[in-house]
Parts: structure tokens; C-alpha cells; sequence
């Protein structure tokens, strides 16, 4: 099983920002999927061709089961992460978004500007994450059962055998 992980941000490519959200979302996944898993980590600037090109590589060449995008979901102008994402997929799985939004609204009414988003391309489950820590915790956390089933039925297994 082979899993990705891209932190998008201008700031920590630029070496202005530390990437913080991605070490937790590496740690978060390596927990929870067992050992042996090829992880992967890239950084990549909030540039929408250079989003959808690598998330396309990962997906068609480098068949990773699980991409994980972190950063640009917002409405700034440069936040463009969900339409890079978009442009690759070929089945959109609107419920992760919702439930993401869902879950951090109780505590930060902010959260319906996130425009995050996640579908399939493939066999690869594509997630786009919170930039912030905490948030893209507790995504994962609400999330995981459903990215463990997804990742089952996208490699034409059934999850429901034990």
C-alpha cells in the first residue's frame, strides 16, 4: 500500500512557514494503517497546474491508494486546492467535505468557508485536509473508517470479509 501526503503552501515552500499539519497527518496515518506502508511526502506551492499534475502522477504512475492534500482550502485568492483536485478527479465523494465541515463547525464557525473536497481517480482515494494541525486531526479522526472502506472497495476487495 503506497500513501501520499502533500502539504500545499506558498509560505513553506518558500521557507517562511514550517510545515506543521503534515508531520501530524503523517504520524496520524502511519498509526492507523499498518506497518509497511510506503508514505510519500511532497510540498508543493499553491500553484493549480503544479497541484493536479502531481496529484496525477501519484495516481496514475506512482498508484498510491490513498493521496492526502493539506492547505489551500480556503477563499483566499491563492487557495485553489479544490480546484486542482477537481480537475483530476473522475468520481467526486462530496460526503467527506461535508462531514469535515460538519465536524469542525461545532467549534469554529468558520468552517463552512472550507471548500475542501475528495474523490476517486482510479484506484486512489484523493482527500483534501485543513492546513491547520488540529483541524486536519480531527478530520482524520471522523474520517478514517470511511478511508480505510474506500481504499478496500477501490482496490476490488470487499471490506466486509474479516
Amino acid at each position: 500500500m503506497r500513501i501520499a501526503r502533500i502539504t500545499i503552501s506558498d509560505r513553506a515552500c518558500a521557507g517562511i512557514y514550517e510545515d506543521r499539519s503534515g508531520p501530524v497527518i503523517d504520524r496520524i496515518l502511519s498509526d492507523a494503517f499498518p506497518p509497511g506502508v510506503d508514505f510519500v511526502s511532497i510540498l508543493l506551492p499553491d500553484e493549480a497546474a503544479l497541484i493536479s499534475a502531481k496529484l496525477r502522477e501519484l495516481a496514475d504512475v506512482d498508484q498510491c491508494n490513498l493521496i492526502v492534500t493539506t492547505g489551500g482550502t480556503g477563499i483566499s485568492p491563492r487557495d485553489v486546492t479544490p480546484e486542482a483536485t477537481r480537475a483530476v478527479l473522475e468520481r467526486e465523494l462530496p460526503g467527506f467535505g461535508e462531514a469535515m465541515r460538519m465536524c469542525s463547525l461545532s467549534r469554529v464557525p468558520t468552517a463552512v468557508l472550507s471548500r475542501a473536497i475528495a474523490g476517486t481517480r482510479g484506484q486512489s482515494l484523493i482527500l483534501n485536509l485543513p492546513g491547520k494541525p488540529s483541524a486536519a486531526r480531527e478530520c482524520l479522526d471522523i474520517l478514517l473508517p470511511a478511508i480505510r472502506e474506500g481504499i478496500t472497495l477501490l482496490r476490488g476487495e470487499d471490506p466486509h470479509i474479516t
